[in-house]
């Protein structure tokens, strides 16, 4: 490696670092799994360009058998962390069953791969260890993009990082098997898009972080309605017709829940109206990390709170989601009350599901079910309902039959024609 390209991959080196000194500061000044995650991922890029680069080689210049198990090794391993992580990120496994499982497999099965190339020939150990990682990094790249098609808006800037992550990765190989002779310009382009990536995907993981960090009940979700800082309705409205429109072509099953909150004026009477609006801020933020950051949460009115869950694992899940939600929902609030004094007050409040099929219903028939279900809710032990998919009556969630039926049942797109009175 001559003087210029080691100055080349050396600022490369320094960019890679520079993100993951700022991931550092980020995980020292809040403390989490996801800043935490988020940096091993930029120090597992920054080991990858470091040992395929040949800079390592340059710098410390190991022995050549222990780098040689490191070239192997450092592709399919840093790819399979990365989907790991990318499965947390994306929600995998409350979104989509196979997104979820072929995460899990990719990040278990990569990791070996690299190993068990260790046993081929010698010739053939690293371009083995290249093809797994372009395999496993194509196929992050897919799963993401498949991601954005579902709803997740910041799927799409992970997807572009995936994809500048596959040159650098068959350019860092190609270095390492010393495949032809690379001019400096050529060495540039390969370390443009390592750098390109690891920034693009960085991107997509701080603002995921960010948003993370406002749904904390000391804080709030960044959008429109000025206590609560969640979609107001119209935007809500607007967020669930154009979701609605990607259900249409993706053909998922989804959900839709209204939270309803009985007797406010109670809260303020005892506690105060800044105290209300701690109450707010507080579910709505509960809402929030309940039904993920990629699924859209708004105060469709002031006593109604709806969500959408674009997609869904499979029927059955409606249960855990409901339950779930219900409970956190019903966890004392610690407030502040007119004296300054700190209080803790209940909330009661009632969850209606409404399950949607592969086909696209009417958003505002949906909306006005959802919202006579959260009602009729609070006269059940759990303080959730649904339309149950055999019998067609209202039930609560944990009743309901929610085992797949064939022929869809007397109930289609989870839309009943039986309505609870009211």
């Amino acid at each position: 490696m001559g003087a210029q390209a080691l100055t080349l991959w050396s600022m490369a080196l320094g960019a890679i670092a520079a993100v993951a000194l700022a991931r550092a500061a980020d995980l020292l000044l809040r403390r989490g799994s996801v800043q935490a995650r988020a940096l091993a991922y930029h120090l597992s890029v920054f080991l990858l360009v470091l040992v395929e680069s040949g800079v390592l080689r340059q710098v410390a210049q190991p022995a050549t058998a222990r780098l040689h198990v490191l070239q192997v090794l450092a592709g399919p391993v840093c790819v399979g962390l990365s989907n790991f992580w990318i499965h947390g990120w994306l929600a995998a496994g409350e979104r989509d069953r196979v997104m979820a499982a072929i995460l899990r497999a990719s990040a278990l099965a990569l990791p070996v791969g690299g190993i068990a190339a260790l046993a081929l020939p010698a010739h053939l150990q690293l371009p083995a260890a290249a093809l797994l990682s372009l395999a496993g990094s194509g196929l992050t790249c897919w799963l993401t993009f498949r991601a954005w098609t579902i709803g997740d808006r910041l799927a799409l800037t992970m997807a572009a990082g995936c994809v500048l992550t596959l040159p650098a990765i068959a350019g860092l190989y190609a270095l390492a098997m010393h495949l032809g002779s690379w001019k400096l310009a050529g060495q540039g382009a390969i370390a443009l898009a390592a750098v390109g990536s690891n920034a693009l995907t960085g991107h997509g993981l701080w603002r995921r972080a960010r948003r993370a960090w406002r749904t904390r009940e000391t804080g709030s979700v960044p959008l429109l309605d000025p206590v609560t800082r969640l979609h107001s309705a119209t935007s809500l409205v607007q967020q669930l017709l154009a979701a609605q429109k990607r259900r249409g072509r993706t053909r998922r099953e989804g959900a839709l829940l209204a939270i309803i909150v009985f007797e406010p004026e109670r809260i303020a009477r005892d506690a105060g109206g800044a105290a209300l609006d701690e109450v707010w801020m507080t579910l709505a933020a509960r809402i929030q990390r309940q039904v993920g950051l990629a699924n859209p949460v708004g105060r469709y009115w002031d006593r109604c709170f709806v969500a959408l869950v674009e997609t869904i694992p499979g029927r059955p899940w409606l249960r855990t989601l409901a339950l779930r939600t219900a409970a956190a929902l019903r966890q004392p609030v610690e407030v502040t009350g007119r004296g300054g004094q700190a209080l803790r007050v209940r909330v009661e409040v009632g969850v209606g599901v409404v399950h949607l099929d592969r086909k696209p219903a009417e958003l505002e028939d949906v909306l006005d079910l959802a919202q006579r279900l959260a009602e009729a809710a609070r006269a059940l032990p759990s303080r959730t309902a649904m339309i149950d998919p055999v019998s067609g009556e209202v039930v609560a969630v944990e009743s309901a039959q929610l085992a797949p039926v064939r022929g869809g049942g007397p109930v289609r797109a989870g839309l009943s024609v039986q309505r609870p009175a009211g």
